[in-house]
């Protein structure tokens, strides 16, 4: 016997059901394009312009607020450099520069790479060894002889060109951060990624939400998750704070340092 349906020659889809379904493609449509609409309106933006410092504040241990000392800092040839060509030994002087704006939720990607000998009198451990400091205090609330701020590190190491040396380790200065659900009271936590060796340029992102997670990118490869960050005196949450890059003896270049703001 034959159906209604097959007598008046209709489809599966009858009217209603076809309308249905145009409104439901329509909607779901719009729906993409509002969204890529608003991922195409997130965008990377340069927080050094390759041509000066302009926007971020110096702070070298022994050095008030913004004394470059021995022009430690500097914008050449598109490239912020920290440099040692004017010191004749390190002398414990620290130092890290801090773009002047703090930040919470974000995407950070830098390319660095070491170059050059390690400044005579420089720590053994601060051989091809510089990091992004994030969640940081800001550069004036730091003491005069302080050496490190209150922050995270997402540490980048270069090798020696024979031994292994992980990078994208972190670093806790004067805070701690939970691994695996696990609270690391270690000041350093090794990420096992692999090591690279020479002059090479690495591509290197973090990415950040607020106190609760973060990972280490290195090369495409995360290498490093953790979150909980909190005060270690306090032991109160570290959701936002500035991002600096230290000089703690070695040479080091960045020519890439770009930020995707995340915030909700």
């Amino acid at each position: 016997m034959e159906t209604q349906e097959e007598t008046s020659g209709s489809k599966p889809y009858g009217n209603h059901s076809l309308a249905t379904l145009l409104v439901f493609t329509l909607a779901a449509t719009l729906f993409f394009n509002c969204c890529r609409s608003g991922t195409e309106k997130q965008e990377w933006v340069p927080l050094f312009n390759g041509e000066n410092l302009e926007g971020w504040d110096i702070k070298i241990s022994g050095y008030p607020l913004n004394d470059n000392h021995g022009n430690t800092f500097r914008a050449e040839d598109g490239v912020l450099k920290v440099s040692y060509d004017e010191y004749e030994e390190f002398g414990d002087r620290f130092g890290h520069i801090f773009y002047n704006q703090p930040f919470s939720h974000y995407k950070l990607r830098v390319e660095y790479r070491f170059v050059g000998r390690q400044t005579p009198g420089g720590p053994g451990w601060a051989y091809r060894n510089n990091g992004i400091m994030f969640h940081s205090q800001p550069a004036e609330s730091m003491e005069l002889h302080q050496h490190f701020p209150v922050s995270v590190e997402a540490q980048l190491l270069g090798g020696d060109g024979e031994n292994e040396r992980p990078n994208g380790s972190v670093c806790t200065p004067g805070t701690n951060v939970e691994i695996d659900g696990e609270r690391i009271d270690d000041h350093c936590i090794s990420s096992g990624a692999q090591t690279f060796h020479g002059d090479q340029w690495v591509h290197f992102e973090l990415v950040v939400y607020g106190d609760s997670l973060v990972y280490h990118i290195v090369e495409g490869d995360t290498v490093m998750t953790y979150g909980n960050i909190r005060l270690e005196d306090s032991g109160l949450p570290l959701g936002k704070g500035y991002i600096a890059l230290q000089a703690e003896s070695h040479p080091t270049e960045f020519k890439k340092i770009e930020i995707l703001d995340l915030k909700p």
